[in-house]
């Protein structure tokens, strides 16, 4: 969910919308075929030894690389969905994160009831001496016909390939709900859920989103029967929590950290500060990034909108900052608001798929996060301030390495030098720039460079999109990457 939106795009971000360029365009169309030819997940997934990212059941690393298209369910047909599903599979999406049981409330409040497109609602009844609205239904009455279109939908996203994360009870609209039907009934409601679902091995649960009242104990307690009604019947399904908005962390509720397999890292800062917050929480668990900006849409005043330059920074960020990666958003589809075919394929979505080829080439799953700055020595910028600094307006410079020196990868939002120690790399480093707003690269003169000493690497001036952000890859000599996180 987001805060506020763009009542109308403005020229520079229109201009963005309808595809800044026959480049962008030409490398959407390449990315798509070389996606096709990705083997994909086998599932169910799992979290690794090392509990930092997940692995399918092959034991291949798995990058979360996922759309969020909540409002599905009060919005699509299954026609509808199957198109957007195969458009997300050709973008080289991975996961659906998430998709909400059921539709009604503040997020949508023109679906009094919580139905499908064709009227079908969730529940059959209304609690005894209770009121005739939504928030009065009866949980322990669901509707066979609205469930197994959901059966439907989730069967359809299996056959695409995608994860699917499901929120078993949206936390927006539907705190009153379980309010009215207390805790019983919530955990009897979870365990319906979890014996329908349990058999989908491409399913994982989310609960929460924006989930502010996690500090009152009576509002936590019933999401967490939920939650707990879900794992008593569905042990093996992995389940997460979105808390409060702004900025959170999953694990800063200690009473969900049993409950919870994936921290759900959310904000709307500069990622990095929360990621990295995320990242060193003990027990380790993956880490990703649930939300922060949506593309087209604003947050804040001053507004920061979510344009391709805003979305780059959130995801290298990210990745450089601890994260297994992330939940795209648009303020199009994740409500699924009037025209959103038409703003389906923005250059948003065309420079997310850049950015999982990117660390789909290199050994993601083990790069270790350069917090002492041992890595990247000076020009790294300014850290800035959680909750004040605009993801537009931050300079700070994330950088990671692998724990053997095989691979150092650094990211600037903004052009300046760096200066690395080439100690930190195995062996002689051959060093390229990589342009994340059209996935080219750039061979940087004098490479290989000695592993010792320091040495400072400027980036070629303006990227593809006229931006200043840049990824520096330094990449040493052949041999498997490995390491603790």
């Amino acid at each position: 969910m987001k805060i506020s939106y763009l009542p109308h795009v403005p020229g520079t971000v229109f201009a963005l919308a309808i595809f800044s360029s026959v480049a962008v365009a030409a490398q959407t169309h390449h990315m798509a075929a070389a996606h096709h030819a990705m083997r994909p997940a086998e599932y169910p997934l799992k979290v690794s030894s090392d509990h930092r990212y997940l692995v399918d059941s092959s034991g291949r690393p798995f990058l979360i690389v996922g759309d969020t298209p909540q409002g599905l369910m009060g919005r699509l047909t299954e026609k509808e969905a199957d198109y957007y599903f195969a458009d997300r599979e050709a973008h080289g999406f991975n996961t659906l994160g998430w998709i909400d049981v059921a539709c009604a409330g503040h997020d949508y409040p023109s679906n009094k009831f919580a139905t499908t497109p064709d009227g079908i609602r969730p529940f059959n009844g209304f609690i005894h001496g209770g009121g005739s609205d939504y928030t009065h239904y009866d949980l322990s009455r669901p509707n066979e016909a609205y469930f197994t279109r959901l059966d439907h939908i989730v069967q359809l996203a299996t056959s695409h390939q995608l994860l699917v994360f499901l929120d078993p009870i949206e936390t927006i609209g539907w705190l009153p709900v379980l309010r009215n039907n207390g805790m019983k009934a919530a955990y009897a409601y979870g365990q319906y859920l979890g014996k329908r679902y349990r058999h989908f091995r491409n399913v994982m649960w989310i609960s929460g989103n924006d989930f502010n009242n996690w500090r009152v104990p009576t509002d936590d307690a019933l999401v967490q029967e939920v939650a707990k009604g879900i794992r008593s019947v569905a042990p093996d399904q992995m389940q997460t929590v979105e808390l409060n908005v702004f900025t959170s962390s999953s694990m800063d509720d200690p009473t969900w950290v049993p409950l919870i397999d994936l921290n759900s890292t959310y904000t709307y800062s500069p990622t990095y500060m929360q990621v990295l917050h995320s990242y060193n929480q003990k027990p380790i668990k993956p880490d990703y990034l649930v939300e922060a900006h949506y593309d087209l849409e604003n947050v804040g005043e001053p507004p920061d909108f979510g344009t391709p330059n805003v979305l780059r920074r959130e995801e290298y960020w990210t990745m450089l900052s601890g994260g297994t990666g992330q939940f795209y958003g648009n303020k199009y589809t994740w409500s699924f608001a009037d025209g959103w075919k038409d703003r389906l394929d923005t250059p948003g979505v065309a420079q997310l798929g850049i950015w999982k080829d990117f660390f789909s080439s290199i050994p993601w799953q083990h790069l270790v996060p350069d917090q002492d700055h041992s890595v990247v020595t000076s020009g790294f910028g300014s850290w800035g301030t959680l909750n004040k600094t605009r993801v537009s307006e931050s300079d700070y410079a994330t950088a990671a390495r692998t724990s053997d020196g095989a691979v150092v990868v650094a990211y600037v939002p903004t052009a300046r030098t760096l200066t690395v120690d080439m100690a930190n790399l195995r062996g002689p480093a051959k060093a390229r720039w990589f342009d994340p707003s059209d996935g080219t690269y750039k061979e940087i003169s004098g490479s290989r460079f000695a592993n010792s000493g320091s040495h400072q690497f400027t980036p070629p001036g303006k990227n593809h999109d006229g931006d200043g952000d840049w990824v520096l890859l330094l990449e040493a000599s052949a041999g498997p990457a490995g390491g603790a996180r």
